[in-house]
């Protein structure tokens, strides 16, 4: 198949399908993260949102910043001044994950955490964790899916997480995230864990 992994810089779900013997292609505006098949640019330079194209399927994780419930927050009035176009963000932010889902490639995934896109557009179709993969992490992470199968987990295991004296969980990935500075902490909470990337380019990859 030819595959396009949108919003993608880390090479990862990409990676799985061309070891799968797919020809893949990531595309963000940010440079791969590792070489391989990559364009820097609007994902919209390889699509035709209208006319039928030669994509066999798209994975896409479009940008969650504005779309997240942890980011409701933000929203609240004590923080208009600090963030005043906070709104417009999350409508921009909307639109671009409704273009991708409704243009015309006929297999699609779109994965975004949980948050506003389930109540202002359309419901995901399933929701999945990487534990469920082999990775153990706990973080719900929606699927819109169209003309594919869902995920069936491959390999469940216990979840870790981050316990504080007060008896407060947090997931071992956020915490570890908090180390790191701003553009590796947003580089780390958003890459696709390898089990999900592989489940992706295992189950998809005989569709009829």
């Amino acid at each position: 198949m030819k595959v396009l992994i949108a919003c993608e810089y880390s090479g990862t779900v990409r990676d799985a399908f061309l070891k799968a013997g797919h020809e893949a292609i990531s595309c963000d505006l940010l440079p791969t993260d590792v070489p391989g098949p990559h364009y820097q640019g609007s994902v919209f330079d390889l699509i035709d949102e209208r006319n039928s194209n030669d994509w066999d399927l798209m994975i896409a994780h479009p940008p969650c910043t504005y779309l997240t419930v942890t980011g409701n927050k933000w929203f609240k009035p004590e923080f208009k001044d600090r963030f005043p176009d906070r709104h417009k963000q999350r409508e921009d932010a909307l639109d671009f994950f409704k273009r991708l889902f409704e243009c015309n490639i006929d297999r699609i995934c779109l994965e975004t955490p949980v948050g506003v896109v389930s109540t202002t557009y359309k419901k995901p179709t399933q929701y999945v964790h990487p534990y469920q993969f082999g990775d153990p992490h706990s973080k719900k992470t929606g699927l819109w899916l169209k003309n594919l199968p869902c995920l069936i987990p491959t390999k469940i295991v216990e979840p870790q997480f981050y316990i504080y004296k007060d008896g407060r969980r947090d997931p071992i990935w956020h915490t570890e995230s908090m180390k790191l500075p701003p553009l590796e902490r947003m580089k780390y909470r958003s890459k696709t864990y390898q089990g999900i990337a592989d489940a992706m380019a295992s189950q998809w990859s005989n569709l009829s």
